[in-house]
């Protein structure tokens, strides 16, 4: 029996009356929120993690490679299972009830799983970029007076971010492609609408192949904004920008 294509299911109306493509545009507004969400919350625990792991303190770096360590190797799948089913259960009663009944429980724990996993990349980014730096940054500031976490503020990272731009874009679409993770513990994101629809019309290929598309234009989107902001903020004789 051959598949039968009909790429008008997306007129459709669903169990609760709302046409299907509304449902998958639902569906890539809470992927989105859900990205940049993540990725905020992975940029500032990354960069924190990242400028621990360049401190001359031994136990500092110990810790912050520790931590890189715990999240990079553990797979996001289980983290989030970890985050959602196991850690409320340390909590308090009250708190726990709280999370486990919150209407947005699966989206504020994707959002912490998520930000989580990409921080310890963001880190390895950040920690990358400050050595990549020649040593004379550090010495130059030193002597013009500035205490270290002004020369980290001023000077370092100002131009560690610049140099790691083109990596961070790759992990930004890495978090916007990890979001469909979250599926798995009931958010209703892009893959789960699209998942869902197939499961009312049985037309499996129209849902997954217009969920791709979007994927891959909301990527191509977040690849040309980053080369933009890469551009602008390129420093002159030091970072060569195509």
């Amino acid at each position: 029996m051959s598949y039968v294509w009909n790429w008008k299911v997306f007129l459709q109306m669903s169990v609760d009356g709302t046409p299907y493509y509304l449902l998958l545009l639902t569906g890539l507004m809470w992927t989105v929120l859900t990205a940049v969400c993540a990725w905020s919350l992975a940029f500032i625990l990354g960069s924190i993690v990242g400028v621990a792991r360049t401190m001359p303190g031994r136990w500092v770096r110990l810790l912050a490679t520790s931590y890189v360590e715990l999240f990079r190797n553990v797979p996001l799948l289980m983290q989030i299972f970890l985050w959602f089913f196991v850690v409320p259960e340390f909590l308090p009663h009250g708190i726990s009830t709280y999370i486990k009944q919150a209407d947005n429980g699966p989206f504020y724990t994707a959002v912490l799983a998520i930000g989580f996993f990409m921080s310890s990349r963001i880190a390895e980014q950040v920690r990358t970029g400050i050595n990549a730096l020649p040593r004379g940054q550090l010495m130059a500031s030193t002597a013009l007076g500035l205490t270290r976490s002004q020369s980290y503020r001023h000077v370092l990272l100002p131009i560690a971010y610049r140099v790691v731009l083109p990596p961070m874009t790759s992990d930004f679409m890495a978090t916007v492609k990890n979001t469909s993770v979250a599926m798995t513990i009931g958010l209703l994101e892009l893959t789960g609408q699209a998942r869902a629809m197939q499961e009312f019309t049985f037309q499996t290929f129209e849902a997954f192949s217009v969920a791709a598309l979007v994927y891959l234009i909301v990527n191509l989107l977040v690849t040309y904004l980053m080369r933009t902001l890469e551009r602008k903020v390129a420093i002159p004789g030091f970072i060569a920008v195509r």
